[in-house]
């Protein structure tokens, strides 16, 4: 299993424009081997807030076939020239390789 994260840190008061971005219909949505998006919210910053984004993948393999598809890349061509929100202050983006699962 392969864990892509997007924290998304925002100024006081927008965390919930970038939840709703991030929590609607994707053309990701229908990628094999897609399991599942999370998005969450950091309720301890107080100067700040900050909104991860989760996606699980089966595999290295299914991401991959993401970034490589025509809806990602289209995605991308698309938002090319565009000015990130100045509510915005900070992304950082990180891969994980899933080593191991412990369930009830």
């Amino acid at each position: 299993m392969l864990i892509q994260t997007r924290t998304i840190t925002v100024k006081p008061g927008y965390s919930d424009q970038v939840v709703d971005r991030f929590s609607g219909d994707s053309p990701i949505d229908t990628m094999d081997g897609l399991i599942d998006r999370t998005v969450v919210v950091n309720r301890k910053k107080r100067d700040q807030e900050e909104v991860m984004v989760m996606i699980r993948w089966e595999s290295l393999e299914a991401w991959k076939n993401w970034e490589k598809s025509d809806a990602h890349i289209q995605g991308h061509r698309n938002n090319k020239n565009k000015e990130k929100p100045e509510y915005i202050l900070d992304i950082n983006v990180n891969m994980y390789e899933v080593k191991a699962v412990k369930k009830r």
